[in-house]
């Protein structure tokens, strides 16, 4: 089986986080399952870490950055891993106060650190997902991204 760290985080979201968001406690018992499901000790491994990464860099703060500040530039780099619909859609949710500054970039990272050469839009919104689920005080914020991936008809942002 092929796998990437995004399924890997996937599958532990999908399974573990999303209904019991205890489970992140017991890796073995994660790890025990996802060997189970046919994942690879490396990827395993891999997605552990950025879990661990994504941890922390939490910010110590809960208020939010300021909504007006300078324009951001994306490198070379975030451009060749986001398409222009993945780098609109960041934009998107930053210009509505979906994040903010420090959640954006908290999301780039974890975007470059994935062992992907491209990142859609999909993969995108689930790591969106993934890093407010891990913020304190972002809980509209994740519950309007949740709306965004399981819902087939997603509301709009007025």
């Amino acid at each position: 089986m092929k796998e990437s760290i995004l399924d890997v985080l996937l599958f532990l979201f999908e399974h573990y986080f999303y209904d019991d968001p205890d489970a992140v406690r017991d890796r073995d018992s994660m790890q025990a399952g996802l060997i189970s499901a046919g994942f690879s000790p490396s990827e395993i491994s891999k997605a552990f870490d950025w879990l661990d990464e994504l941890a922390r860099q939490r910010p110590a703060r809960s208020e939010p950055a300021p909504m007006s500040g300078p324009v951001r530039v994306f490198a070379d780099a975030e451009r060749a891993r986001l398409d222009p619909d993945g780098i609109g859609f960041l934009i998107f949710l930053e210009h509505n106060g979906i994040i903010d500054a420090i959640h954006r970039e908290l999301v780039l990272d974890r975007v470059m650190a994935l062992d992907q050469d491209e990142v859609d839009l999909d993969d995108l919104k689930w790591v969106v997902l993934m890093v407010l689920f891990n913020q304190p005080g972002a809980e509209a914020a994740y519950a309007w991204m949740e709306s965004q991936i399981f819902v087939d008809d997603p509301e709009p942002v007025h």
